[in-house]
């Protein structure tokens, strides 16, 4: 029977951003840990993600920013924009595994070989706009994967759902133009990189398939999932997508250190059930979550297994 699919890499391991880095590789260490000692880990069907070829990258990036990412990592550049975004010489090799890995969970989840798939990829990609990095993110891991389901699978309706602390500026930029993909954003505000306001709903063609919610500092579980229900759920159920992405980062958990708003763990396992739920009245269940922040090791791994829990209940025959 499919099962829940677990997609990872060396290479995101040795993506080495220097010391005192938040986005670093003891967080999928840490995950991983976690997963083996609490006993979902046994429950996922493990792959080693595939390297994206460049060409994929260009889906939603510009060739040539494409080719000055591996160009400058190849010179031995450390920093690919204001400061934030550090690179080291295996992060090309990385970076086009995260991509990879969310190609191949969508082609996997599209077969049916799979109910649905987690990718636990650095580096990050929500923030990567079309002709720039930023953010800790190179290339734009969701917006990838939902160009790809179009292209490979023809899917007409893509829902993403990003529910990271930091609005995705990168993906809403990328897709306000176009009526096919949802973008739906909950997020702190004010907070990085100051994007992501109510009245940013599209552009053009695109107008009322951007959605974001964004939520003061110190907002709580009960706040939090009370707007995720009655704006995002709600939207998406009229918008009936064939396929949803989650840009899932849990760094709006009250331990984060990089925001002020507090969910708990469980709030992660809450919004996972919402999503399953969407997927499974129109999308067939398929679904494909794609890890993007979260910085206090022992929150994330937490919140990750509440999250993969979710997503294997899912997956088993009821």
């Amino acid at each position: 029977m499919p099962s829940t699919g677990y997609f990872t890499h060396p290479a995101y391991l040795r993506h080495d951003t220097g010391p005192g880095h938040p986005e670093r590789a003891a967080r999928l260490a840490a995950i991983d840990e976690r997963l083996r000692a609490g006993g979902i880990g046994s429950e996922l069907a493990r792959a080693e993600a595939p390297l994206a070829d460049p060409a994929a990258l260009a889906t939603v990036h510009d060739p040539a920013y494409v080719e000055r990412v591996e160009a400058r990592i190849e010179r031995g550049e450390r920093v690919l924009d204001e400061g934030d975004t550090r690179v080291s010489a295996e992060s090309w090799r990385a970076a086009r595994a995260a991509a990879g890995g969310a190609i191949a969970a969508v082609d996997r989840v599209m077969s049916g070989e799979l109910a649905n798939a987690f990718v636990g990829a650095r580096p990050p990609g929500h923030h990567a706009e079309r002709s720039h990095a930023m953010g800790f993110c190179l290339f734009n891991n969701a917006a990838i994967a939902a160009q790809h389901a179009r292209i490979a699978h023809g899917i007409q309706r893509v829902a993403i759902v990003d529910w990271d602390v930091h609005h995705g500026n990168g993906t809403q930029h990328l897709f306000e133009r176009d009526p096919s993909v949802y973008y739906a954003s909950i997020h702190q505000w004010p907070l990085y990189p100051g994007t992501g306001l109510e009245k940013e709903r599209g552009i053009g063609a695109g107008e009322g398939t951007t959605l974001n919610v964004p939520m003061p500092p110190g907002t709580d579980d009960a706040a939090w999932l009370s707007a995720f229900e009655s704006k995002i759920v709600r939207a998406l159920e009229d918008f009936a997508p064939e396929l949803v992405i989650l840009s899932a980062g849990f760094d709006a958990h009250a331990a984060d250190p990089l925001s002020q708003t507090r969910l708990s763990t469980d709030a992660y396992r809450t919004m996972t059930e919402a999503c399953i739920a969407i997927a499974n009245a129109t999308a067939r269940g398929r679904m494909v979550s794609l890890l993007e922040g979260g910085y206090d090791l022992d929150a994330l791994s937490r919140s990750v297994e509440a999250h993969l829990i979710a997503l294997a209940r899912a997956a088993r025959p009821s």
